[in-house]
């Protein structure tokens, strides 16, 4: 954001038109040595405006005591280097206002010869009226040089380089001019004592050490601005995490119970069935055997993700060949698909790979119990592929399909797509603790889908380092 307040004055001192501080600590420096930049071109042209608003004023105090071309000369300067000034302005604006920290010490240290031109041509001005107008008139404008040293102080102490380059060539400009008068006028016939010489060099160091103090001020204001942006956004993101963490516990109540209800309510039909007509217990007792799967099922999932959640999963990272993985899990799933009359293909490349193979084949169980559990028609194949990335482990199948909108959802917990057929009979946790146990092996798993012609995941089986993955596990916590 950019706007009109400036640092001119740190005690009523505006930030509305700070940039946006970034988000990370590690940016810190930067950013405040940009805004501090910022300030100082913020307040900036109300000082070269000031001392340009004087220039015609010292001229006609010494209008009758000067030759006019000494005069004009030295107006000449000044207003060219207001000129320069104003040119400078522009172009920060233009090109650099809006760009980082680099970029704006880049603009001061190139141009930094354009405070220097107003600062030298108001020390030329000693060589215009000292000792060279009335008394009167030269308190004045002795009055006019210490408020064109000491109006800028605000701005300028946001940089001290800039300070320091413009105060010196301030002040070395009119002891050198004060030098040379007082060799033309032999060093006598003063008006002041020369004790009154003091006063502009006593004048220097105080805006000096007055520019350091500045300094330092707004250096702490910045920098305690930008520590309580970074804690406001950690406190809001800590918010916004409290609130999901809410969110999905109630929806995670609400699915459990929900879920839970069709095979207890079952249960409870099928038991007082039995018992007005014990004589069909062949008949229903298979009913009631499906039931107590089901909710043993529940539980099952249930359990498994609050121990992955909670961190209470202890990892065994070994070597796991990887077509004996394949093989095992085809003993256990391939009874099941073709018990639906689906064809189950697996093709196998020699390898193996580092991980908990209790995890790994829980994963891909999973991936293969969802495909079978989707798919009407046509088959289910497993395979693993070498890529450039290592092996990977696909689970194809030709079911139903997921939309583009819902692939991304599906991993998270009682996940079901509305109206989506065949979904009635899951809970929606098996993509969730794959999704878990992905994280915590890093191996990272992908889903390619088409609505009604079948999905593809594929899982990159790279390396696990029990340490690293045992450390992700537990992080789940909370």
């Amino acid at each position: 954001m950019r706007g009109g307040s400036t640092f001119a004055g740190l005690g009523n001192s505006s930030f509305a038109s700070l940039t946006p501080a970034p988000a990370t600590a590690d940016e810190a420096e930067p950013w405040v040595r940009g805004e501090l930049i910022r300030s100082l071109m913020r307040s900036a042209r109300g000082s070269h405006l000031f001392g340009a608003a004087l220039m015609p004023v010292l001229v006609s105090l010494c209008w009758d005591r000067v030759p006019v071309w000494q005069l004009m000369a030295w107006l000449a300067i000044g207003v060219s280097a207001t000129a320069a000034r104003i040119w400078g302005e522009r172009l920060y604006h233009t090109r650099y206002s809006e760009k980082d920290a680099a970029a704006q010490e880049s603009f001061v240290y190139r141009y930094r010869y354009l405070w220097s031109a107003s600062a030298f041509s108001w020390g030329l001005s000693i060589l215009i009226f000292f000792e060279r107008v009335p008394v009167v008139s030269q308190f004045v404008c002795w009055l006019m040089v210490a408020g064109v040293a000491t109006f800028p102080l605000n701005g300028l102490a946001l940089h001290p380089p800039l300070l320091r380059r413009y105060v010196n060539t301030l002040f070395i400009t009119m002891m050198a001019a004060l030098l040379l008068r007082m060799v033309q006028l032999r060093f006598v016939e003063l008006h002041f004592s020369y004790g009154f010489l003091l006063l502009p060099l006593m004048h220097w160091g105080l805006l000096l050490r007055a520019g350091r103090r500045i300094h330092e001020t707004a250096r702490n204001s910045f920098e305690l601005l930008f520590h309580n942006h970074i804690l406001i956004n950690s406190l809001t993101q800590q918010r916004q995490a409290a609130v999901s963490a809410v969110a999905m516990k109630n929806r995670f109540l609400a699915s459990a119970a929900h879920d839970m209800r069709q095979p207890v309510l079952a249960l409870s039909l099928y038991a007082d069935w039995l018992r007005n007509e014990p004589d069909l217990v062949e008949e229903i007792a298979p009913k009631i055997v499906r039931a107590t799967h089901a909710v043993n099922a529940l539980f099952d999932s249930l359990f498994d993700l609050a121990r992955i959640d909670s961190g209470q999963v202890r990892l065994h990272i070994e070597r796991v060949d990887v077509p004996q993985l394949l093989h095992d899990l085809e003993l256990q799933y391939r009874p099941v698909a073709e018990s639906k009359g689906l064809r189950f293909r697996v093709h196998s490349t020699p390898g193996s790979v580092l991980t908990d193979p209790i995890r790994v084949r829980r994963m891909i169980g999973n991936l293969l119990a969802n495909a079978i559990k989707y798919t009407t028609e046509g088959g289910v194949l497993l395979a693993a592929r070498e890529t450039p990335d290592g092996l990977r482990v696909e689970v194809w199948d030709t079911g139903i399909g997921i939309a583009r909108e819902h692939l991304r959802d599906v991993f998270l917990e009682f996940y079901k797509v509305a109206d989506h057929a065949g979904t009635s009979d899951g809970f929606g946790l098996g993509l969730a603790i794959v999704a878990r146990l992905s994280h915590a092996l890093g191996h990272p798993v992908s889903v390619r889908s088409r609505l009604g012609r079948g999905s593809v995941f594929r899982v990159a089986l790279h390396d696990a380092d029990e340490t690293q993955a045992q450390t992700r596990i537990s992080g789940s916590v909370g």
